[in-house]
């Protein structure tokens, strides 16, 4: 028998019933509690850009009605038999991924985000738009003491994308780290990396966001589509963050990393990237790309969000509202991601 405070025979969230549509209420029922799941009521979510992508069916994997949200805080209010490191009552977060499979080798070495069967939680099922959500316990990641609740949502998605690769790649407090793409993921990047101690470079193609980028945490602010500018770069940075989706003169943006330097990806630009090897191979230079990070990177970010007081730049919207908010997205005009507050 599992652990409840409160049993729901269906969920009601917002959904899209075709590409583009306008969000409507729709409920549905979520089936019986698997063991090892957690079931969340949702408090707080955040809108991704990748919510957008998948009511439009831009991927071309959306399953209609389509329920979005994946930056999710809430309380835990049942628990399956076999869920563990949790307790009723506890406020989680739920991200881009809600289940792996626990045995093999990406999970046990615990980059449970490299999974071949991990869960997405908008692909194939229903997300935080809703009043509550599922996932396996170890995907419920544990919010500390002291961070606001309201602000973390987006910590789960856009936060963990840009702070797993500082894990990932032993990236280092003496380093020189360019950010390219000051938004929902880069500004976090900068936030992050400054308390990090690096002395990071913003690229943006908007040097009106200059004195906010600063603010944000960077030291320098570069035009990413100044060809002058980025000479002046040339053979500064150990690594370059790519937050942003757009095409951008990747030889040049390669130029502006030192020998063994590395331009990583976790923005989802348009098109293919035109590399030469001679442009790598004599200085050893590098180019990657990653998802969010493991659970247990989650937490990492989180404790350190909280020791440093980083916290996202958030526009909140009511649920009910949720139409308003996915426009104000579309618009461009998000500064920097958007929160959907459940109870209102």
């Amino acid at each position: 028998m599992s652990s409840s405070t409160s049993i729901l025979d269906t969920f009601t969230g917002w959904a899209a019933k075709a590409p583009g549509a306008p969000l409507e209420q729709y409920s549905y029922d979520p089936g019986p509690l698997g063991a090892e799941d957690v079931e969340v009521a949702v408090e707080y979510c955040g809108i991704c850009h990748s919510d957008q992508s998948m009511i439009d069916n831009e991927w071309g994997m959306t399953r209609y009605p389509f329920i979005p949200g994946h930056e999710v805080v809430g309380t835990v209010v049942r628990l399956g038999d076999q869920a563990r490191g949790l307790k009723l009552g506890q406020r989680v977060g739920i991200g881009w991924y809600k289940g792996s499979c626990m045995h093999c080798s990406s999970c046990m070495e615990g980059a449970h985000q490299l999974c071949g069967t991990v869960k997405p939680t908008i692909v194939g099922s229903n997300g935080g738009f809703a009043n509550r959500l599922r996932s396996h316990w170890a995907w419920a990641v544990p919010l500390p003491e002291g961070l606001d609740p309201a602000l973390a949502g987006p910590l789960f998605c856009a936060g963990s994308t840009v702070f797993s690769p500082l894990l990932d790649f032993d990236v280092k407090p003496t380093d020189k780290v360019g950010v390219v793409g000051i938004g929902g993921l880069g500004h976090l990047a900068l936030g992050f990396l400054n308390a990090w101690g690096c002395e990071v470079t913003a690229f943006t193609s908007s040097l009106n966001k200059q004195e906010e980028a600063k603010r944000l945490g960077a030291y320098n602010v570069v035009a990413s589509t100044d060809s002058n500018a980025l000479k002046a770069m040339a053979a500064s940075l150990d690594f370059l963050l790519v937050t942003a989706s757009a095409d951008l003169d990747w030889t040049a943006m390669i130029g502006t990393l030192r020998g063994k330097g590395r331009l990583h990806f976790v923005g989802i630009v348009p098109s293919a990237i035109p590399v030469h090897v001679f442009n790598l191979i004599p200085q050893q230079k590098s180019l990657s790309g990653s998802p969010v990070g493991s659970p247990s990177s989650m937490a990492t970010m989180l404790e350190f969000c909280a020791r440093h007081n980083i916290v996202p730049q958030v526009e909140h919207f009511p649920m009910s509202k949720v139409n308003d908010a996915i426009d104000h997205l579309r618009s461009g005009k998000a500064r920097y991601r958007v929160v959907l507050d459940a109870s209102k």
